[in-house]
């Protein structure tokens, strides 16, 4: 079963435009679990211009299901991380000004680093998962990081799928073939939709967990929050 993971930081850009507390970051994650999402996946930035650190810190209670924090492993992010001991721990290569995840490691230009970042967390029972491209050679170079899983990032197949190339998907089975071989449990996440979902499922072997945030919060404006769920939870299946 692929695990779906709900990204709320859409409701917490939300929130912060106007102020105040409203929508309720919290609040969401606790309905999303209820509704049937398997996890909640926040990206706090160091600039905190959706989810604030602080965010992190009161989740840590009211998520049950699985908990993704995401981001640079910079040090304030470490030590937050650290100190939530998250279920997992997914490592992005955020420039500080992007205004979304845009790339993913050069797993062996910063092999060194993310070794040494990887065992950190896992040393304190946090399972980690480095933001990779589909690039087989990059795949081979997470194996040697001692991650626990990869995350494929998705934008490439999303944006040919839209335009119809069904052959967008050949580079994310084959490195998720090969990410299986080595021991690697593989996620995916970036603009992953309902549009989309079901043909990448069906295509990428071994797929464990799915982050969708933007799309779902999008899709949920017309068709609400718990329909979107559900409808999610039925294309993973």
């Amino acid at each position: 079963m692929t695990k779906l993971s709900v990204n709320i930081n859409k409701i917490a850009t939300l929130r912060n435009s106007r102020g105040g507390n409203e929508p309720n970051v919290v609040r969401f994650a606790k309905d999303a679990q209820r509704f049937g999402a398997e996890g909640i996946t926040i990206h706090p930035r160091p600039d905190e211009r959706h989810i604030r650190y602080q965010d992190a810190y009161d989740l840590k209670s009211e998520v049950y299901t699985e908990y993704n924090i995401e981001g640079n492993p910079i040090a304030k992010f470490m030590d937050m991380v650290l100190e939530i001991k998250p279920t997992q721990v997914t490592l992005v290569p955020d420039a500080v000004d992007a205004i979304t995840s845009n790339a993913g490691w050069d797993t062996i230009k910063h092999r060194d680093f993310l070794v040494e970042t990887i065992k950190e967390f896992k040393n304190n029972g946090i399972r980690t998962s480095i933001f990779v491209d589909p690039v087989l050679k990059q795949i081979e170079g997470a194996k040697e990081t001692g991650t626990d899983r990869i995350e494929l990032y998705t934008e490439a197949y999303a944006h040919q799928y839209g335009f119809g190339n069904k052959d967008a998907i050949q580079p994310y089975f084959e490195c998720a073939e090969l990410a299986n071989n080595l021991g690697l449990g593989v996620n995916a996440g970036h603009d992953l939709s309902l549009d989309n979902i079901r043909f990448f499922k069906e295509n990428i072997p071994g797929l464990l967990e799915v982050s969708i945030g933007h799309a779902l919060i999008s899709e949920s404006l017309y068709l609400g929050a718990e329909n979107v769920i559900q409808m999610y939870l039925h294309k993973l299946k």
